[in-house]
């Protein structure tokens, strides 16, 4: 059987975010300030951000050093409730 605590992951590493929310003044700022919280030595200068097609949604990928599945899980977590936020990948 499975142990559900094993990670497939192997800390630590660089992990790729995908974070979607609407296209909004601020939004890149403020998904840097989460980041940040959890992994202060984040560079905010790397995240890469991309329209859709309609310019309503805005996709931002931020590759982070998460150093344990606890730190991952808890950055899920503040991206996911969010306000500015409509999903994580």
């Amino acid at each position: 059987m499975n142990d559900p605590k094993k990670s497939l992951i192997e800390y630590p590493c660089d992990f790729p975010l995908k974070v979607f929310g609407f296209a909004e003044p601020g939004l890149t700022a403020a998904i840097a300030r989460v980041v940040c919280a959890h992994a202060p030595e984040f560079d905010a200068a790397g995240i890469t951000t991309r329209p859709s097609s309609t310019g309503r949604y805005l996709s931002l990928t931020c590759t982070v050093r998460v150093t344990s599945r606890e730190q991952l899980d808890n950055l899920y977590r503040d991206l996911s409730s969010h306000p500015m936020v409509k999903m994580v990948l």
